[in-house]
């Protein structure tokens, strides 16, 4: 008998982690993109926090958060209801309802926020077109308006519009305790039935001392390592100007950054660009003499050329 309480405290514990935090969910008007951004003196909160499906929603869950708000939000969306009928629902359900904080958007925009009685403060949450941000255990009260003003006046897609209410919140003074980890998901309008290509930005810091500086360092890698799957589809479609493009947006991001050019590299040599690519080869090989030996296997896997002597004058 001692057992089965232990086991049902646990499972109590589990659905009312206290993840203090401030986040944004958001539907870009223009692309349908949803998503959720989220920053907490937690660890690893974007194991529990932001939940985002292409084509049915995005929902962040926080506070002394229940999880299944998440996957039971979305399995509610998936069917049809709008984001403030999934609010109620959920909310109806829970007896701790006094200590959540929810946010929900749905497909065409509709929004549906929720910050308990009993959450610690100061806590708050503000809604506007196609975007709710809530924030609780806040040093103060401007945090959350803060967000929102972030989020509309920011130009750019909705990455960067979102990162920008976070960067909003922690200079406004963010969670009384500080900070810890951070998380961005941004998912597309539609689902195209393949979760790997619907979602767009999947991003978590889990521990770091300036998580939301981290957080936008690994969205521009992000960006950019989107741009060298799109080169990569363009060499598959024999558009080979449309790849060199996408390749060159990608090192102007990152810089510098050996794996980006070394591909960079092969794709040039496959369009009988040997000349363009040996500089590049050259500049990785110089980083890493690693690379000059991958360079020789890649004949016998098919993604070099064969001939011998093409292969001297790449790694000599």
């Amino acid at each position: 008998m001692r057992l089965v309480f232990f086991m049902l405290a646990c499972v109590s514990l589990f659905a009312q982690r206290p993840v203090h935090t401030y986040s944004i969910v958001a539907r870009d008007s223009v692309t349908g993109q949803m998503g959720v951004a989220v920053q907490s003196h937690w660890f690893s909160v974007g194991a529990i926090v932001p939940w985002a499906e292409a084509g049915v929603g995005a929902i962040a869950t926080q506070s002394f958060v229940d999880p299944s708000y998440g996957k039971l939000g979305l399995e509610m969306l998936r069917t049809g209801k709008s984001a403030p009928e999934t609010l109620r629902a959920l909310l109806a359900g829970d007896d701790g309802s006094a200590v959540r904080q929810v946010a929900i958007v749905d497909t065409q925009g509709r929004i549906a926020a929720h910050t308990g009685g009993k959450n610690i403060e100061l806590a708050g949450h503000v809604t506007g077109d196609g975007f709710s941000v809530q924030a609780n255990m806040m040093l103060n009260a401007t945090v959350w308006p803060a967000m929102a003003q972030a989020f509309s006046s920011t130009k750019g897609d909705l990455a960067e519009r979102m990162l920008a209410a976070l960067a909003a919140a922690q200079a406004a003074g963010g969670d009384i305790r500080g900070s810890q980890s951070a998380a961005l998901i941004v998912v597309s309008a539609k689902s195209t039935g393949k979760p790997w290509v619907d979602r767009l930005f999947d991003l978590r810091v889990d521990d770091n001392k300036e998580p939301i500086a981290e957080l936008r360092r690994l969205v521009t890698l992000q960006r950019a390592y989107n741009h060298m799957n799109a080169g990569d589809l363009a060499v598959e479609a024999n558009d080979n100007q449309r790849a060199l493009t996408e390749y060159r947006a990608a090192a102007a991001l990152v810089p510098g950054n050996l794996e980006m050019e070394f591909w960079h590299a092969v794709a040039l040599v496959n369009m009988n660009r040997i000349d363009d690519a040996l500089p590049l080869l050259r500049r990785v090989f110089a980083g890493d003499a690693n690379w000059k030996e991958l360079t020789r296997r890649l004949p016998k896997a098919g993604l070099l050329p064969g001939d011998p002597a093409v292969l001297r004058r790449l790694v000599q």
